[in-house]
């Protein structure tokens, strides 16, 4: 046996055998071809794995990993998360953990986040405990008021032992993040909201403590019958009513993101690669590439930027322009990541990919946006700046003066009188005050037709002197109708308007569907066509009942060997009242003009009007050409014209205004507004536009007409006066007390603070705060 043993380590120090080692193609691990787990033969070649999890990646796209493309395809990946202040932009942070300046939780600079807020869950759950301790608080304090007799029943004793035992979980566990943000705005030196409830809890529940195990050390003055009196219920109403607003401020904040989600949902999941042999399959768009060449079908969206390399369609490219009309695409042609292929099949080229697509930039552009925007420093918090400071030495006062001036014992008279001075100042409705007038706001609105996302947006509505429009969709109604008819030779008006309806009823394009239309409400029937032919860049041809007929621009004509030279005279008229139009030619003969345009809704006048009566200056941002733009622009009476911008053009507009100090609210329907709408003070966007631009503004307009503005900031400045009367009422019934707290009274009256006077001045400032908010539902709107 011994010599077994002797010979055991000498085995064990033997070089075993090389295994042979494979490359796993998606994570790169070095793996035991013995112990790998092995796929399926591709390319003739068998490929290892280090888990089931590669293996099944490698299967969804193998011509991808088999061809070394991981590395290309994780040079354009999106950048690792990270995480920054709402109300400290300058905070970022790699984690996400409480900001160091005024505690809240970050939140992803991307603006996206597959996760639910933590912080909403952590807070709705201390909120729900919060209430269920609270409910039996009041009815053990206040339930003398209204006839019930529990404390009587159950003792004073008893009593103050189970409302120690309710407030304890609530006070030490459930308000710690108060605690928490009320420590960084004192080391930040930044008193605020958080300050005053940190003090204003801390100081009851320790004032409560000694109430009710050590009561002996308080003077008869202090004692109500056989008990001295407690504010456990007051600090614990504090606290939960704190909740409720921080509860209703996140909900609202976690929707922040929709835009962005909504932004990369422009983009399909997957792409048709087309490998060299010809085959085709749907690969995953994460492992595009520039280079990959890619079939386009109809009605499919474009999966990246690149180049049309074969075949001709019409492109739907609101999302860079905001112009409904699509764009014709041939060989050599750009196309962009996200727009919409409509009627033709496309073979493309891939070119950017990734992070680099136009497609992402405007995604970072409306994060940016949203970032860059200054935080506005609620009212609560610039009301508490000033109270804060005031509170703390008036309480040093009361403290002085008790020490000096008191009777015996004069040291307990003096820290009483302190810490009563820190209970009664801090406002039972504080947190209550802002979110339950944009609640009711926000209710009011959507029953005017305006629908508050964003609590800042309403906020920063009053204060706007400057507006940005879009024109398409915003101020037109975003859908082309027929407008003229014009007569060149001797078809009559409704004989050209039936031919061309019948031509146009065979082609897709949107100005077709306008025609068609046009002709249905003269109650023109049409008919079939026969050898019916779109040339892409020039229009369309075809029989109708035996005759000719060609539509389309002036290269479609000259092809025709037309002579269109006074026809241009009528056209270019035409076109500089923003129309589009389109020639007729019948058997050869030019026969006449039609023109379609975007109409210019019916309230557009009036609202525009109505906001420069009040000193708004009116700015239309359209990526329309300059001639489309100033016929709307002058018609009107627009201040200021800017055509022919892109999405970037737009933000800048905004970031060159508010260098100016104007205070500035865009409103916009389309994709291309969104950075815009993110990057302005207000985003306003029109309810039937596009999801990313409802998604990126604080405000919707949902039947997407201006005077919606109107109502909007009449709802705003409402809004703003009844928060500001709110912080009143939150303040005065309490800020009476302080006096008293003070012992000001007591060399008159005899009388101190008792906490039935501090949980009467809470429960009227909570009731005030409640029914004043409440008036908002009320308010005119026009």
């Amino acid at each position: 046996m011994s010599s077994k043993h002797r010979h055991q380590p000498h085995n064990t120090q033997a070089t075993p055998p090389e295994l042979p080692v494979g490359i796993d193609p998606v994570c790169g691990m070095q793996v035991s071809i013995k112990s790998a787990t092995r796929t399926e033969p591709y390319a003739d070649q068998d490929w290892y794995f280090c888990s089931d999890k590669c293996r099944g990646r490698f299967n969804e796209d193998p011509y991808f990993y088999a061809s070394g493309n991981v590395k290309k395809a994780t040079s354009s990946a999106p950048k690792a998360s990270q995480y920054t202040c709402p109300m400290h932009p300058e905070v970022i942070s790699d984690s996400q953990v409480p900001c160091p300046i005024c505690g809240m939780a970050l939140e992803p600079i991307s603006g996206v986040s597959d996760e639910p807020s933590h912080e909403l869950v952590d807070f709705t759950r201390r909120l729900k405990i919060s209430a269920m301790a609270a409910i039996p608080l009041i009815i053990l304090t206040m339930g003398e008021l209204v006839g019930l007799g529990v404390r009587e029943w159950l003792g004073v004793k008893l009593a103050g032992y189970l409302e120690f035992v309710l407030a304890t979980p609530v006070i030490l566990w459930a308000a710690w993040p108060f605690y928490a943000r009320g420590w960084s705005s004192v080391t930040n030196r930044a008193l605020n909201m958080w300050t005053l409830i940190t003090l204003g809890v801390a100081a009851a529940y320790s004032y409560s403590l000694v109430a009710v195990f050590m009561p002996q050390l308080f003077p008869q003055q202090y004692w109500m019958g056989d008990s001295v009196g407690t504010y456990f219920e007051a600090a614990v109403v504090i606290v939960t009513l704190v909740f409720l607003g921080q509860v209703l401020e996140l909900r609202a904040r976690e929707r922040t993101g929709d835009a962005i989600k909504a932004l990369l949902d422009l983009a399909p999941k997957t792409a048709r690669r087309i490998l060299p042999d010809g085959s085709e399959y749907d690969a995953p768009l994460a492992n595009i590439i520039a280079g990959d060449q890619l079939r386009v079908r109809p009605g499919d969206s474009i999966p990246v930027d690149g180049k049309v390399v074969a075949g001709t369609s019409s492109v739907d490219e609101s999302m860079l322009s905001g112009e409904s009309l699509p764009v014709e695409k041939v060989p050599g042609d750009t196309l962009t990541g996200g727009t919409l292929n409509k009627n033709g099949a496309l073979v493309m080229v891939a070119a950017k990919v990734g992070a680099d697509t136009v497609l992402s930039q405007i995604v970072e552009m409306v994060s940016n946006a949203k970032r860059s925007r200054a935080p506005i420093q609620g009212m609560a918090d610039q009301v508490a700046a000033i109270f804060v400071p005031v509170v703390i030495l008036i309480s040093m006062l009361a403290f002085v003066g008790w020490l000096v001036w008191g009777p015996q014992p004069s040291l307990i008279f003096a820290i009483a009188s302190a810490v009563s001075v820190l209970i009664i100042a801090c406002p039972c409705a504080l947190g209550l005050a802002t979110p339950i007038s944009i609640t009711t706001a926000t209710g009011r609105g959507a029953q005017a037709g305006v629908l508050i996302k964003d609590a800042e947006a309403l906020e920063r509505m009053a204060e706007i002197d400057t507006l940005i429009v879009d024109k398409t969709g915003t101020l037109t109604e975003g859908k082309p109708v027929l407008t003229d008819t014009v007569v060149l030779a001797e078809d009559s008006e409704w004989e050209i308007l039936f031919l061309v309806a019948s031509l146009e009823r065979a082609s897709e394009h949107p100005l077709a569907e306008a025609i068609v239309n046009g002709a249905k409400a003269e109650g023109i029937s049409m008919v079939s066509v026969d050898d019916f032919v779109a040339t892409t860049g020039k229009g369309v041809a075809g029989r109708v009942k035996q005759r000719q007929v060609a539509l389309g621009n002036s290269a479609m004509m000259r092809s025709l060997n037309l002579d269109i030279e006074a026809a241009e005279i009528t056209a270019d008229a035409l076109r500089a009242a923003g129309k589009t139009a389109m020639f007729v030619a019948i058997d050869g003969v030019l026969s006449g003009i039609v023109a379609v345009a975007d109409p210019i809704k019916k309230s557009s006048q009036g609202a525009i009007s109505h906001l420069q009566s009040i000193g708004i200056r009116v700015i239309m941002a359209t990526g329309d050409n300059q001639r489309t733009a100033q016929a709307v622009g002058a018609k009107l009476g627009i201040d200021e014209i800017r055509a022919g911008v892109l999405p970037e053009d737009k933000k800048d507009l905004v970031a060159e205004l508010r260098a100016q100090g104007h205070k500035i609210a865009m409103a916009g329907d389309g994709v291309n507004d969104a950075p815009a709408l993110a990057a302005a003070d207000v985003g306003i966007a029109m309810g039937t536009g596009a999801d990313v631009a409802v998604e990126s503004a604080g405000i919707t307009l949902l039947r997407g007409d201006l005077s919606g503005i109107i109502r909007a900031r009449i709802l705003a400045r409402s809004t703003l006066i009844n928060i500001k009367q709110n912080l009143f009422f939150a303040f005065a019934y309490n800020a009476i007390g302080i006096p008293i707290a003070a012992g000001l009274l007591y060399p008159l009256t005899g009388s101190l603070l008792s906490p039935m006077i501090a949980a009467v001045a809470m429960s009227l400032s909570s009731v005030a705060v409640i029914a004043n908010a409440l008036r908002l539902r009320n308010v005119d709107l026009g």
